[in-house]
């Protein structure tokens, strides 16, 4: 069994897709976003590549139930009934909802894990559950990929510290249980590095810095508590869902 970590989505080819059990992060914030709707009653959320895709979708789905969600470079989007922060997912806002999802960088590298034999999405916010789903895989023999979404094609520092909080909770205290590849290995070197303490990476990060620049800060606080919102979002036919 082995573990593969992506630092971002740019250049994966199909083939270290294929086959494989699919971890996607994108802490700050998307996947942090998702586990919260979801966690608060939305009936599931249908991530696009696409501000124009995602209003076509939704006049496609012609439902008083479908709202449009997300940012581009931070921001919400004008237009879309909800932004891009787990703090606006609220029980009020998202119950029975379904949400149509465009961001910058995280639903990009949903969209980038066709052909896996599963995905499902990960963040602070829902570690154990993801760290004991992705030990069940490895248990059953799967070799898995844990997909950063970065920033902007690159490294981030956020996604990639989350990842080795993944791969620690996944082997516990069996690590030398899987092969790891070198990604794998310096990101548990940046877990090393920073502790367990999920704010101080979360906020030292490009996006962190980002979003404290905007005013929302608060969703960084949100974003580093561990199993604040404790679902397990699985990606299938197009759609996300709780497990």
């Amino acid at each position: 069994m082995t573990i593969r970590v992506a630092f971002s989505p740019a250049g994966l080819g199909k083939e270290e897709v294929a086959g494989r059990g699919v971890f996607v992060i994108d802490v700050l914030r998307a996947t942090t976003v998702v586990c919260a709707a979801l966690h608060n009653g939305a009936r599931g959320v249908i991530p696009v590549g696409s501000i124009e895709e995602a209003i076509k979708l939704s006049q496609t789905l012609g439902s008083e139930d479908v709202l449009l969600t997300g940012e581009r470079n931070g921001l919400p989007i004008t237009g879309f009934a909800l932004g891009n922060s787990p703090l606006e997912m609220t029980e009020v806002a998202v119950r029975g909802k379904t949400l149509v999802m465009t961001t910058t960088n995280g639903t990009a590298a949903l969209l980038a894990t066709t052909g896996a034999a599963s995905v499902y999405l990960a963040a602070a916010a829902n570690l154990t559950l993801a760290g004991g789903k992705a030990r069940e895989l490895l248990g059953n023999g799967a070799e898995l990929l844990i997909l950063c979404a970065g920033r902007d094609g690159r490294f981030g520092l956020d996604d990639a510290y989350s990842a080795g909080r993944l791969v620690v909770e996944a082997l516990g205290d069996d690590a030398t249980a899987a092969a790891l590849d070198d990604a794998a290995r310096a990101a548990i070197d940046l877990v090393r590095r920073y502790g367990p303490n999920w704010r101080r990476p979360l906020r030292l990060s490009a996006a962190g810095r980002q979003l404290a620049e905007i005013g929302m800060q608060p969703d960084i606080a949100d974003a580093a508590k561990q199993d604040r919102y404790p679902v397990l979002p699985h990606f299938h036919d197009r759609r996300i869902g709780v497990e």
